[in-house]
């Protein structure tokens, strides 16, 4: 495990160890939540999570690592919780949709948290590869499971290729909602648009 790399649920061994990673978890949510980006702050994360300043930086190495990592464990819980239900819709673009707009809601309800997971996003580099890549992979899985929630094949590549790009735009949406060039009934409208371009039945 490289130094530049933030510790995963998979990297720690014990329990002690992965409660401690969703106290400094849930710690960044509960300062993103009061504050944005701004408000989280290492040592502010250290002593709400009740962990020392040394223990967080071997869990997460900067500030960007953590919040990537809070912004995959929000698209790992939408992923749990869509793909154990049915998805509203008749086609797969009226399935995704839905399901866009159902987790876009739960984002923009909570608008300061979400300013700092997408800012984070924003600002990531190729340190924080191994980060974007879950939040991508949960992401994929969202949308495949909502283009076809009975799939009996496996998932194509064509499928996996619609869905990165309607993650992206998505993500884009995202950010422009969060710097506010675009309401939040613009965002959706932009992102139903790409979805019904990408998915024509």
């Amino acid at each position: 495990m490289s130094a530049t790399n933030s510790l995963s649920t998979e990297d720690l061994g014990s329990t002690a160890q992965r409660d401690r990673r969703k106290r400094i978890l849930d710690a960044t949510y509960e300062l993103a939540s009061e504050g944005g980006f701004d408000a989280v702050q290492m040592r502010a994360v250290a002593e709400a999570a009740e962990v020392a300043l040394g223990t967080l930086y071997r869990y997460f190495p900067s500030k960007i690592h953590l919040l990537v990592s809070a912004l995959g464990r929000q698209f790992e819980s939408a992923e749990s919780s869509l793909v154990t239900r049915p998805v509203p819709g008749d086609t797969p673009a009226e399935r995704v949709i839905w399901v866009l707009k159902r987790t876009s809601r739960g984002l923009q309800g909570d608008p300061h948290l979400t300013e700092a997971l997408t800012r984070a996003f924003m600002f990531a580099d190729a340190s924080v590869a191994n980060e974007i890549h879950a939040v991508g992979m949960s992401m994929t899985s969202i949308l495949t499971h909502a283009m076809d929630p009975e799939r009996s094949t496996e998932v194509t590549e064509d499928d996996v290729a619609i869905a990165r790009v309607i993650g992206d735009v998505w993500l884009s949406a995202l950010v422009a909602w969060v710097t506010g060039r675009s309401t939040a009934a613009e965002t959706a409208a932009h992102m139903e648009t790409a979805v019904r371009m990408l998915l024509r039945d």
